[in-house]
């Protein structure tokens, strides 16, 4: 048998920076992980550079059915902590919007200082090891691996959500949840691209790669952000925003953020009154995308000074306040986080440990706690776990 003092399964972002911490406090700690290779999702994030944190992070910018859950790790392990951390290593990086911190060379970046943190810490990282069992005594927890049997202290469960099981992805968090009795509350695809009903996915679909910047409306809840057209449906960064908050009601999209159309239709009828409806759009959006609107949204493509008051109004009501209905999502395949998982209820916000059940921590894209698109969920990761490494 293996003995550790802490173990910690999943090489995640959260994973490998909570091991650093336990492993610097002189806990002896071991990481499980049953991929071939650590910090996949790392690797991958943010077109390969990994959008590592978000300078504005704060409790606002995350979703949980307890929302002042986060705020205790977030104010005890900072965005500019690790953004300090990121310096020390003189990790070359950017904001690129908003916020978002972007590393300049490549993702690996973070996974290499994260493996370095561990290495001095002495912290074991053990890969292609599948946990069969998990059982806990009066002194710590036994786990039946690949690998043979290990013993520890304090376990750390930090395997993530279910987006992306392409990397993965597996329920493993809930099912050590839910055997030691912790509630997890339902699942679903959050900062995910929607798809569309067929009426209105097969004329965008000829539109395919068209950008649009867009206000994104739902649930009292909007972001102003790129809209992507795709084959599939809509996706981008103010969509996969909204996805978080959508619950299977319509969607409202401002198609003009920073012009009032009535306003300029009204101005472009007294002043051009034989301009097409279809060529005025077109002033305001790409081509091909405001002939598809004109199709779409079944306006009169006549001459400008052919519509009435009420028809200018109701025109420039339709592009402010476009309800669309979608079919649903892409689902976790294309998914950049699980909403829900396991209930906060169940955890101290101080220590990320289970209550009344000691030494089992869950952190990280496990927890009900879901950030908003622009490197909030990295900077759960980070905070979380150097909260349970701090206590585990």
């Amino acid at each position: 048998m293996i003995k550790r003092d802490v173990i910690v399964i999943g090489a995640g972002a959260a994973g490998l920076f909570c091991a650093a911490q336990s492993g610097q406090r002189g806990r002896t700690t071991e990481v499980l992980d049953h991929a071939k290779k650590v910090g996949r999702k790392i690797l991958m994030s943010g077109g390969g550079r990994c959008n590592f944190t978000n300078m504005y992070a704060s409790p606002e910018n995350f979703l949980s059915e307890n929302p002042h859950f986060c705020k205790s790790a977030l104010s005890r392990y900072t965005q500019w902590d690790f953004i300090g951390l990121v310096n020390e290593y003189s990790i070359p990086h950017h904001e690129k919007t908003l916020g978002q911190l972007f590393c300049d060379n490549s993702a690996s970046d973070i996974v290499d200082m994260l493996l370095t943190e561990c290495r001095k810490a002495d912290v074991t990282i053990t890969t292609r090891c599948d946990i069969t069992s998990v059982s806990k005594n009066a002194d710590g927890y036994i786990l039946q691996t690949s690998n043979g049997e290990y013993f520890c202290e304090s376990l750390v469960i930090a395997t993530g959500g279910l987006s992306m099981p392409k990397l993965g992805a597996t329920p493993f968090a809930y099912k050590i949840a839910e055997q030691f009795g912790l509630n997890v509350l339902p699942t679903r695809a959050g900062l995910v691209p929607f798809t569309l009903q067929p009426n209105l996915k097969a004329p965008l679909a000829e539109i395919s790669g068209i950008s649009q910047k867009v206000r994104a409306s739902c649930q009292n809840t909007s972001f102003v952000e790129d809209m992507l057209i795709t084959h599939r449906g809509i996706s981008g960064p103010a969509i996969l925003q909204i996805s978080s908050y959508w619950d299977g009601q319509e969607i409202e999209l401002d198609l003009s953020v920073e012009e009032d159309l009535l306003e300029k239709l009204r101005l472009e009828r007294a002043n051009k009154p034989n301009v097409q409806l279809k060529n005025f759009i077109a002033t305001c959006f790409a081509r091909r995308f405001a002939e598809t609107l004109i199709s779409v949204l079944n306006l009169p493509n006549v001459p400008l000074k052919q519509l009435n008051d009420k028809q200018v109004n109701d025109i420039a009501e339709q592009l402010h306040h476009w309800r669309i209905q979608p079919a649903g999502t892409e689902g976790y395949r294309t998914a950049e986080v699980t909403l829900g998982g396991v209930d906060t209820n169940a955890l101290s916000s101080k220590t990320m440990e289970a209550r009344g059940i000691e030494g089992l921590y869950f952190i990280g894209e496990a927890v009900d706690v879901t950030g908003w698109l622009g490197g909030y969920n990295f900077q759960w990761a980070w905070s979380s776990g150097w909260v349970a490494g701090q206590n585990a």
